[in-house]
């Protein structure tokens, strides 16, 4: 798991991201379905952490494309650290 060193860390948080309306109540096309998934996770953190800039880790990538693009998971639990530079990268908790 990637580490961010600790002296620049602004803000640390544990957020259950639900994507159950988002991708499957409102008959979203098969083949968009993980794209708009990981639309949502971005925008979910610009959010609720005030920032501009999202890095998503690649394990959380992997994690969220696993089943394909027809699939996503219906929920997800992450990590998101907001560094000084207003940065905030998302991991899996």
């Amino acid at each position: 798991m990637s580490e961010t060193p600790s002296d620049s860390i602004i803000e640390e948080r544990i957020y259950t991201i639900p994507f159950g309306k988002s991708i499957y109540g409102r008959r979203i096309p098969r083949p968009r379905r993980t794209p708009r998934a990981m639309r949502h996770l971005k925008a979910f953190i610009r959010r609720h952490l005030r920032c501009d800039d999202v890095i998503i880790d690649p394990e959380v990538n992997e994690y969220m494309w696993e089943r394909g693009i027809q699939h996503p998971p219906r929920k997800i639990r992450i990590r998101a650290v907001k560094t000084e530079d207003d940065i905030v990268t998302v991991y899996l908790a």
